[in-house]
């Protein structure tokens, strides 16, 4: 069994022009996708909230483009994304390289895609409660385009969840990026190139003291190989998380090993995609809170939850505006 990539719809016959969910995709010839975004759409914007840090190595920004290899039905592909027109009207010229690409791999591709850069997401709802509010309206005006990245497997983010707990983003993408190196696939032109993230199975037959070379510690290896193994054995199914309420999926995510409540609701956010989901005992997302509302005093889980309930069901995408708004500030990312 196979568990990169959930898959997409078929994007059936090659040249054919398929208008789904608001994203409508031509598929060319060779090793090249056209795919047109539900606008406005900015790439840089979308893949920097994605990215979080200029050394992350497996999300990478070029300039103008966007590069990342993806496991598509076990076989590693890198993707190398450009922004062809837009916002308004955002078109994407996306290249495939390693590997068999055919149209299998096109249609995989596009999945990992729209879950990667949020493709599809209508955010105009967003948009209209946004403007006119007094703290956010300015903030939304100025990222509009950002659309609220997601990790391509529920397990990936998961894992970056689990690397980043009691630590900062860099020390944990720095984690991250070690992991992907040594453990993740690398396409087969470029054997010393970028790899893919792991899937379970790369992971699955390590000891903890495998992850503990890479800095991991004895908590968080544990985590990362035992729930490898639990997804391997067919005892853990990740994706089926989304066929859960919060409190349920919550509640399974959280009975892991070394999993709790900030790591289950990022998960919900950066893996499954709820776009309800504010993190609420994200430290970081505490301070941005404290600055964008003028509180001197700390908050907690419950108080940030009643600082959020006035965005919903918006409050992840708040989420990702005051992470990319921090970024730009401290010269972290582009500036938006």
């Amino acid at each position: 069994m196979s568990h990169a990539i959930p898959r997409a719809l078929d994007l059936r016959d090659e040249n054919q022009i398929d208008l789904r969910d608001g994203v409508q995709v031509e598929t060319s010839t060779g090793r090249q996708l056209q795919i047109d975004p539900r606008g406005p759409f900015r790439l840089d914007l979308t893949a920097w909230a994605l990215r979080r840090r200029s050394h992350n190595a497996v999300d990478r920004w070029d300039a103008d483009t966007y590069e990342r290899v993806v496991s598509l039905d076990g076989a590693p592909v890198a993707l190398s994304v450009t922004q062809v027109a837009g916002p308004d009207a955002p078109r994407l010229s996306v290249v495939l390289a390693g590997g068999r690409v055919d149209q299998s791999a096109k249609e995989l591709a596009r999945g990992a895609l729209d879950r990667l850069l949020g493709l599809s997401v209508d955010l105009s709802p967003f948009a209209a409660m946004a403007a006119p509010d007094p703290r956010l309206g300015a903030l939304a005006a100025r990222l509009r385009g950002l659309k609220p990245p997601r990790f391509p497997t529920v397990f990936e983010a998961l894992v970056n969840g689990v690397a980043c707990q009691q630590l900062s983003l860099t020390v944990g993408i720095h984690l991250l990026n070690r992991l992907a190196a040594e453990r993740g696939r690398a396409v087969s032109a470029s054997p010393e190139g970028p790899r893919a993230f792991p899937d379970p199975e790369d992971l699955a037959s390590l000891q903890p003291d495998d992850l503990r070379h890479h800095g991991f510690s004895s908590t968080k290896a544990r985590t990362i190989i035992e729930t490898a193994r639990a997804i391997i054995a067919g005892g853990l199914d990740l994706e089926a998380l989304q066929q859960l309420e919060d409190g349920a999926a919550i509640e399974r995510l959280t009975s892991l090993r070394g999993v709790g409540r900030w790591t289950a609701e990022y998960v919900l956010l950066r893996g499954l995609g709820r776009l309800h989901v504010f993190p609420g005992d994200d430290v970081g997302a505490h301070n941005k809170l404290r600055q964008l509302f003028g509180i001197d005093t700390p908050l907690d889980h419950e108080a940030v939850g009643r600082l959020v309930a006035r965005w919903h069901p918006y409050a992840g995408v708040v989420y990702f505006h005051l992470l990319l708004d921090s970024l730009s500030r401290a010269g972290l990312a582009i500036q938006a």
